[in-house]
């Protein structure tokens, strides 16, 4: 039920596969990420990343191929102790209800999975892809007025075709194949967000399923395949060590050739084995190894360039009052030249006194210089005051 959040025994909870599916998909992020760092440096690495979708593939063909054949799980279930089990519905007799019956993954189911789960992702990605160039180039047409570039539904199934250029015959085929170009991606453009949406929506049903307990089927593939998820006992990871070394055992026994060969087969053999066995956790560690040493490097670095802050420096000392300077009145809201209220009141900014603007500005344009400390001083120098009222 919903709330039997530790499961019913066999059957993973939501949480359990939830997290299993999404594994995949933050191991390509992260690995992606990890790749665009080192690619700073290394410039080769650029040529993994303009293929990062084969690359990506690739891996998790070998990773999945691996897991599947060993352990009857997925690369994400099997660290999370899943097992994927051929799933068959029998009567019962004199009852008549459905009792499921587990058995091990045939051949066909585990070609399947791959399938499922490499293959596919693989060819959505690329769709996802050539959607987003068309519909890019199509909000470039309508902002810049582009011609012959993006897609319009209207067009595709009116089955407008764009004038070309008669040439020889090899501009001909050369236009025909690119006709034919456009209007792939033009059927991608159009059905693709369609596709989509019924995926996530199919996808989105047989989780909220899965949650209530309504289905024992996580997702419509491993339904189509006859295939459960369960828990692995501790009698089925014992089972699965041993088949294993079964396994290796018997590769080992096909070598032919002479001895050295044997030799060098055998030593393949064996690091092959410990790169595929160490593989999972291998990523995991790797990924999150290099985000602790980026964490700490760059926290180091911005220590040692983040700016210094530093208190606000005193105030500089006051002018002193020059002896054949005008000498300060002892009320300090008159004005020291003409010994009256100042008004407009006016600094002189190289000493800081105050006086009538009238006064100071005809007294440093004669002079040159602060009227009480006799510092040079130019009518440049003299700033207006403003008080508030």
């Amino acid at each position: 039920m919903l709330f039997q959040v530790g499961g019913d025994g066999t059957r993973p909870t939501f949480f359990e596969m939830a997290a299993a599916q999404q594994l995949p998909a933050s191991l390509r992020a992260a690995l992606t990420y990890s790749l665009g760092v080192f690619a700073l440096r290394r410039s080769f690495l650029h040529k993994i990343l303009d293929y990062e979708d084969e690359f990506y593939a690739a891996l998790m063909l070998i990773l999945e191929g691996h897991s599947l054949r060993t352990t009857d799980a997925s690369f994400a279930e099997s660290l999370y102790g899943l097992r994927r089990k051929s799933a068959r519905l029998r009567l019962r007799k004199g009852s008549g209800e459905e009792e499921v019956q587990h058995s091990g993954l045939e051949k066909r189911q585990r070609i399947l999975s791959v399938v499922f789960l490499v293959v596919l992702p693989y060819f959505k990605s690329k769709l996802h892809a050539i959607y987003n160039k068309e519909r890019e180039a199509r909000l470039r047409e309508s902002l810049w007025g582009m011609e012959d570039q993006g897609f319009d539904e209207a067009d595709f199934f009116t089955g407008e075709e764009p004038v070309v250029s008669r040439g020889d015959s090899g501009n001909q085929e050369l236009s025909v194949r690119v006709q034919l170009a456009t209007k792939i991606k033009k059927f991608i453009a159009v059905c693709y967000p369609w596709i989509h949406a019924s995926s996530e929506g199919l996808s989105f049903s047989y989780q909220l399923l899965y949650l209530l307990d309504a289905t024992r089927f996580y997702s419509l593939g491993l339904q189509a395949l006859g295939i459960q998820v369960c828990r692995a006992t501790g009698q089925e990871l014992m089972d699965t060590s041993s088949r294993i070394s079964k396994i290796r055992n018997h590769e080992r026994e096909r070598l032919r050739g002479p001895p050295w060969l044997k030799t060098v087969q055998g030593a393949l053999l064996t690091c092959s084995y410990a790169v595929l066995d160490y593989a999972q956790t291998g990523l995991i560690a790797a990924v999150f190894i290099f985000k602790m040493m980026e964490w700490w490097y760059q926290s180091a670095e911005e220590r040692l360039t983040a700016p210094t802050v530093y208190p606000p420096p005193p105030p500089p000392p006051a002018p002193k009052v020059a002896k054949e300077g005008i000498p300060l009145p002892p009320d300090s809201s008159l004005c020291a030249l003409c010994l009256q209220k100042r008004a407009n009141p006016s600094v002189v900014t190289v000493s800081g006194f105050v006086f009538c603007y009238s006064c100071v500005f005809k007294y440093v344009t004669k002079y040159k210089r602060c009227p009480v400390t006799l510092i040079p001083a130019s009518v440049d120098q003299i700033r207006r005051l403003f008080h508030d009222t």
